[in-house]
């Protein structure tokens, strides 16, 4: 019976001591769902017009009166930087080498609302709030990035442009959407983002981009066929050394059972297409990790920032936590070094520092969803959370 420290060696840089001698390092910052729509706008410098076409909420300043409700009151316009709250001086202190999230929210003045139910979309005006957080990428491959039609995903590509922020996963045609987000600077490895969208989360087929047609990198099966074509995809970009992440936008919303076909699309990307972390995204809360051949599959990070504060439902899941993923690899072999995440939570729509009581939870939840795949998470006297994995032989 191995005892809970042997189980947790690698979380506590073992992995590192096996890589000999010591190598420089690269370290990811990844976030989930960044939904900057609806009362988050509102209450920023340049709110949209608060309409709304939801069967139960017309106006965005709804869910900003929920959120009022629920912890008090938000005194607007706040600054760009106000959203960010805590997340700000975590990420000076960890200095990632890259800053990663998936921007599930159309920056744009349309209202060519898609006929979908619920559409999210930030005044282009109050984009420099992800400037504030100096984010390096914007996966755009997801189920809200054309809720405004293909103008509004052309507006946002412009928008993220003149903020000179990388964007993956989607474009104005097929080709810039399977193009890869290329994050490099001198004397560092480059690192690939592309962005994947599965209809599994709900990305509509007509959505995907063609040759004269903007729309999303659209993944219409998790087969072993379509394993070889993201291979092709990565093939085209890669270079030797070359960091590869490919950041997936799937599964269901809550709940926390990964199904067998994400898993099994995941080692096909890190065999066949050489793929080095796996970002994926979609579930509101987060959902367990593993570690393939050296390499991090994050099934579901949950969101990072939205609305939903006040809204019941779902209160199992703590959805009002969320995590900030420093994802350490060592940079010659690509091999997972570590991954450290700090817990926050959504408060007055702006990301606190958890408390410890929400840190062990999310600490016995990881441990919990990580048993299937040998991984588990210890809590730091910080309230950080460090990933511990056990290498499994292959048969």
């Amino acid at each position: 019976m191995r005892t809970r420290r042997e189980f947790l060696w690698a979380a506590a840089g073992a992995s590192a001591v096996r890589a000999r001698p010591p190598a420089p390092a690269l370290t990811l910052f990844l976030a989930g769902d960044v939904m900057t729509g609806r009362a988050v706008d509102q209450i920023l410098p340049h709110p949209s017009n608060p309409r709304l076409e939801e069967p139960f909420m017309r106006s965005a300043l709804g869910y900003l009166r929920l959120a009022e409700r629920a912890a008090g009151p938000i005194f607007r316009p706040v600054d760009f930087a106000y959203i960010w709250g805590d997340a700000l001086a975590e990420l000076e202190r960890r200095k990632p080498d890259w800053r990663i999230v998936n921007l599930e929210t159309t920056l744009t003045t349309s209202n060519d609302f898609a006929p979908k139910g619920i559409n999210y979309r930030m005044h282009p005006k109050n984009a420099p709030s992800l400037a504030a957080a100096r984010i390096d990428c914007a996966v755009l491959a997801n189920n809200h990035i054309l809720d405004f039609g293909a103008a509004g995903l052309v507006e946002t590509l412009e928008t993220l442009a003149a903020l000179r922020i990388r964007t993956a996963g989607a474009g104005r045609n097929l080709g810039e959407a399977q193009a890869p987000a290329v994050l490099e600077r001198p004397g560092r490895p480059r690192v690939l983002v592309f962005g994947f969208a599965t209809p599994g989360a709900g990305v509509p087929p007509h959505w995907a981009a063609a040759e004269t047609r903007p729309g999303v990198n659209f993944l219409p099966t998790l087969s072993a066929a379509t394993a070889k074509a993201v291979a092709a995809q990565v093939r085209a970009h890669r270079r030797p050394q070359d960091v590869v992440v490919a950041s997936i936008h799937w599964g269901a919303n809550w709940g926390y059972r990964v199904p067998r076909e994400h898993q099994e699309f995941a080692h096909r990307l890190m065999d066949e297409a050489e793929v080095d972390v796996i970002h994926g995204h979609s579930s509101h809360h987060p959902i367990g990790i593993e570690v393939y051949r050296g390499r991090p599959v994050l099934y579901g990070c949950g969101d990072f920032i939205n609305d939903y504060e006040g809204i019941e439902g779902y209160e199992e899941f703590r959805p009002h936590l969320v995590l900030m993923y420093f994802v350490t690899l060592e940079a010659a072999s690509r091999r997972l070094l570590s991954l450290q995440m700090t817990p926050l939570k959504i408060r007055r729509l702006r990301l606190e520092r958890a408390r410890r009581e929400e840190a062990v939870w999310l600490r016995n939840m990881f441990t919990r969803e990580g048993k299937a795949f040998n991984t588990s998470a210890e809590l730091n006297p910080d309230l950080t959370l460090t990933l511990g994995w056990r290498e499994v032989s292959r048969g």
